[in-house]
């Protein structure tokens, strides 16, 4: 296998990629993770669009959009991960504690635009759960399934990396009085899936029948 810094979501195969993702060299790591769990709900979108009449092109475009935006955000967030894990490893005094205060700001804002991108992203799955072929109401919970591990994946990514920027003391107050925006993104996350959690429910009779019995 070629080097991990090498391997990227965009040219690799995904035998390369999650053996790259399994080495303990965090680049790539939950982050990139995170992105391609995102891609795999907007192909799946994208696929369940593609059989249903009703589902018009703008769908089906915004879908295959996402899912080539999501594995470039995968890669940039591998780069980010490696520059936040280099930044743990200078030796401790005032050159470490910036670098890791920059590289936790730098990672959280890659991680919050994965994550505002995912949530962009429900309302076209919430619309093929109720509209789409019926069919594949079973691949329209899968795609909910990774939609809701790319939002979960970005939420924690964020509110780590802003929690990084207190270890030296600072109040958390503090961090979010600085990072409003980062700070808000948390909750939005949050409060995405729960609304992802609650269609999910509403058709899990259709997609999985044999439980209710």
């Amino acid at each position: 296998m070629a080097a991990s810094q090498e391997i990227t979501t965009q040219e690799s195969t995904v035998e390369e990629w999650t053996e790259a993702l399994a080495q303990s060299s965090g680049s790539p790591g939950g982050g990139a993770g995170t992105g391609v769990m995102l891609a795999i709900a907007a192909s799946l979108t994208s696929m369940v669009a593609g059989y249903t009449e009703d589902a018009g092109e703008d769908l089906q475009d915004r879908a295959c959009s996402l899912r080539e935006t999501a594995l470039r955000l995968a890669d940039e967030d591998a780069v980010a991960s490696k520059a936040f894990g280099a930044a743990f490893r200078l030796d401790p005094g005032p050159q470490r504690e910036e670098a890791v205060r920059r590289a936790s700001v730098e990672a959280a804002k890659a991680s919050a635009v994965l994550g505002d991108h995912a949530m962009d992203a429900i309302e076209d799955l919430a619309w093929l759960a109720t509209n789409g072929n019926p069919a594949l109401i079973a691949d329209v919970v899968v795609a909910f399934g990774a939609l809701r591990a790319a939002i979960a994946g970005a939420r924690t990514n964020v509110s780590f990396d802003l929690a990084a920027l207190a270890k030296d003391g600072t109040p958390l107050e503090n961090v979010r009085a600085q990072h409003p925006q980062l700070w808000e993104t948390v909750g939005r996350l949050s409060d995405a899936m729960d609304r992802i959690d609650d269609l999910t429910v509403a058709v899990d009779n259709k997609a999985a029948p044999t439980d209710t019995l």
